[in-house]
């Protein structure tokens, strides 16, 4: 890592991550208020660890991010807005951006994983091309922003983790677990939450055309069963 970057702390990385997402995901209230901030900070959901962090907390991470210019802040309007600058300070595209903003909001994820989440900042082609800039990001001449993590038992896939935070603490694989692995018909957690996004696809074009059987029901006149 740059030498001028410094050590983040989790709430720190969280605020990046917050507004590199919400730039690409609701673009119309980007840069964010300081309200908004504190909001996507402390979601429930998409976010691991779950924090419950106060504006006075968010207000400090800020002005320790805009003292190494990773963020912008703009004035006008009824209130202070923010907006991040990773890509110009750690001289990273976009695609290298979509993929650390996933690591630094849900933690470790395997390379199928990060392809999905990454879905809505970026569509990756394939799985190919996300450990393309996955590799670009841990081969910096700079010095590494992410790191590939030892496989954990009954594994089929490597994790891989942000830098932003100095080194990850790798747990240790439950016992109990790796005794329970059935290696002849284990399923990757990337694989499982491409499962879990067919389901949730399916079940809405399923509702569609219940919706779409209805209408032709009533047109014809016909009692719906």
């Amino acid at each position: 890592m740059s030498l001028t970057i410094p050590i983040l702390s989790l709430l720190e990385t969280r605020v990046l991550g917050v507004l590199a997402e919400k730039q690409r995901t609701v673009p119309d209230s980007y840069p964010l208020t300081l309200n908004s901030l504190v909001s996507g900070c402390n979601q429930k959901s998409s976010r691991d660890p779950v924090i419950e962090a106060t504006e006075e907390e968010v207000q400090v991470a800020l002005d320790n991010l805009r003292a190494h210019s990773l963020i912008v802040e703009t004035s006008g309007g009824r209130a202070t807005r923010y907006g991040h600058n990773v890509e110009r300070v750690l001289h990273i595209p976009t695609q290298s951006t979509a993929l650390l903003t996933m690591l630094m909001l849900r933690g470790p994820q395997t390379a199928g994983e990060l392809r999905i989440n990454c879905e809505r900042l970026h569509k990756f082609a394939d799985i190919s091309s996300v450990e393309g800039f996955l590799a670009e990001l841990a081969e910096r001449a700079e010095g590494g922003l992410v790191v590939e993590l030892p496989r954990q038992s009954g594994s089929r896939e490597n994790r891989w983790a942000h830098l932003l935070s100095g080194a990850p603490v790798v747990a240790e694989a439950v016992a109990s677990n790796t005794l329970m692995a059935d290696h002849s018909t284990e399923v990757s957690v990337g694989e499982i939450a491409a499962l879990k996004a067919n389901v949730t696809r399916l079940e809405t074009e399923l509702a569609d055309l219940r919706v779409l059987v209805e209408k032709i029901y009533r047109e014809l006149g016909i009692a719906s069963s």
